[in-house]
């Protein structure tokens, strides 16, 4: 808003960069531009102020699709006054010259012109499309279609307004249909992460069954090998007890060997020392044999008394002694 100060006779109008300000007096221009500062009558002075920055309008309006199916329709509007000169002719933008404030509503006046022209494009839009289809392309459609449509309208033209973009925000049917429709897509999601978890458990069930396999085949494996172990370990015994056993009879012939070979060699000794003894007895008796029977009896008493043990006192009676003189006597005789 322009910047107006008070003096006794007169008054000062300053504006801005953003506003245009066309002064009339006596139904001619005085003056007229942006960023305008002069003096004034207020008196004889018609003044107006237009903006000439970029405002945004945001919308929100209702429509029917070809089904009909009622959707909100949220979007946002760029424009701009590019006639400032041409706009004030056609819209009030007249301010009071004691306070600079607008007199009537100008924007609002736009705004409605922007928004009826908008909705009328976009109701005739989604009049031809189906709920899923203005709920799936709707928005780049208005965006495009209406967007062109209002830079190309003669009226808007003709009062110096260019709409700068049109940009469609959302399109939503009613909580109820857009519930009923979000179910299908919910089910759907829902069958997938089912089938997701499913997968997953059948994976988790497979991989515990190769797991069980896997333990069940190295049993098994383990098994044959202890089999084979225990198998070994028999045969090993059997080596083992069957070289112990030949090791045994080889030891056993050998001290049997050994055994008889000393029996021989005592038999052999035996032998010898019984022929020798007969061989020295064989010579004593042949050296004995022409001897009388008296010295025969005296070697014979000789060899008893020598094999007797020792006697401490011996009694000699005459009936001892009387058989052995007549004895020895037949013999002289």
């Amino acid at each position: 808003m322009a910047e107006i100060t008070r003096y006794p006779f007169a008054m000062h109008i300053r504006g801005t960069a953003t506003t245009h300000i066309q002064h009339l007096r006596h139904g001619k221009v005085r003056h007229s531009g942006v960023g305008q500062s002069f003096w004034f009558r207020p008196l004889n002075a018609v003044l107006s102020e237009i903006p000439v920055a970029d405002r945004e309008l945001p919308l929100l309006f209702h429509a029917r699709t070809a089904d009909f199916q009622d959707v909100t329709v949220q979007a946002t509007m760029t424009f701009r006054f590019t006639d400032p000169a041409l706009a004030a002719t056609r819209v009030d933008f007249s301010v009071d010259p004691a306070t600079g404030a607008w007199l009537a509503t100008p924007l609002d006046q736009v705004a409605g012109l922007l928004t009826e022209t908008a909705q009328q494009h976009s109701l005739a839009l989604l009049a031809g499309l189906p709920l899923t289809e203005a709920l799936v392309g709707g928005v780049e459609s208005l965006r495009n279609v209406v967007g062109a449509t209002l830079t190309s309208d003669p009226r808007l033209a003709e009062t110096g307004i260019e709409v700068v973009a049109f940009r469609v925000v959302a399109i939503r049917p009613e909580p109820e249909v857009e519930k009923a429709l979000r179910t299908p897509a919910r089910e759907l999601v829902q069958q997938e992460a089912d089938r997701a978890t499913y997968e997953r458990r059948a994976v988790a069930v497979e991989r515990e069954r190769a797991i069980s396999e896997n333990e069940l085949q190295s049993r098994i494996e383990l098994a044959k090998r202890e089999e084979q172990l225990v198998a070994q370990r028999g045969a090993n015994a059997r080596r083992e007890a069957e070289e112990q056993a030949a090791a045994g009879q080889i030891g056993a012939e050998a001290t049997a060997q050994q055994a008889l070979t000393l029996a021989e060699s005592e038999a052999a000794a035996i032998r010898a020392k019984g022929d020798a003894e007969v061989a020295v007895e064989s010579a004593r008796l042949e050296t004995r044999r022409d001897l009388p029977d008296a010295v025969l009896w005296t070697e014979a008493l000789r060899e008893l008394t020598g094999r007797l043990p020792d006697i401490d006192n011996l009694v000699v009676t005459p009936d001892l002694i009387a058989p052995l003189l007549a004895r020895i006597g037949r013999s002289q005789s």
